[in-house]
């Protein structure tokens, strides 16, 4: 598993062996981040059930500002910190070792907002998607032009609204999928992100 662009491409990135772990496909993530493009440039990046790290590192070397990792998993939360010494990254991250749900209330309560937030429970936990996708239409950590993409099995058939959230694309590789949110109030903003398409 590499880092496919930007400030650390080509680096390789350690993970779990033995563990029932699914990291974000090397052309998943070229997906996404083709997507985010420029924009990600200088803005704020949660990846929840973040795994190895590998997409709130890529984040990073693509130029985030911060991105926050939450994983509840100890040994993968391991991992993440290790990927994070070895590439020398030192500061613009944080690492919670939590739920997401908890994590959330959290980063709440700190009144934290993010530009882009990319969930990525396992494909099985369906209700996961439904309960967090419905947390974050409550809260206050999206920000006017923010955008929420949840990976999934492309036979997983999300909602399109949760609350105020709105799905506004989706974006099929292989088994999997990407669902695009943003809130409903203000699909206007930002509109770069969602209208992008792949060349």
């Amino acid at each position: 598993m590499r880092i496919i662009s930007g400030r650390y491409r080509g680096r390789v990135l350690a993970s779990l062996k033995g563990e029932n772990l699914r990291p974000t496909s090397d052309q998943l993530r070229e997906t996404l981040f083709n997507v985010l493009g420029p924009e990600l440039e200088g803005r704020s990046f949660l990846d929840a059930y973040a795994g190895t790290g590998a997409v709130g590192i890529e984040a990073l070397s693509r130029g985030a500002l911060e991105v926050v990792f939450v994983e509840h998993h100890k040994p993968a939360v391991e991992i993440i910190r290790k990927n994070l010494r070895a590439l020398e990254i030192e500061k613009g991250f944080r690492v919670m070792t939590s739920t997401v749900l908890t994590a959330l209330d959290k980063l709440e309560q700190e009144g934290t907002a993010f530009d882009f937030v990319f969930l990525d429970p396992p494909y099985a936990e369906v209700g996961e998607y439904h309960r967090v996708l419905r947390q974050l239409a409550r809260s206050e950590l999206l920000s006017p032009a923010s955008v929420v993409i949840a990976e999934r099995s492309r036979r997983c058939n999300l909602e399109e609204t949760y609350g105020r959230l709105q799905q506004t694309r989706i974006l099929k590789r292989g088994d999997s999928a990407l669902s695009f949110y943003r809130r409903c109030s203000d699909l206007s903003i930002g509109a770069s992100v969602s209208a992008r398409r792949l060349k």
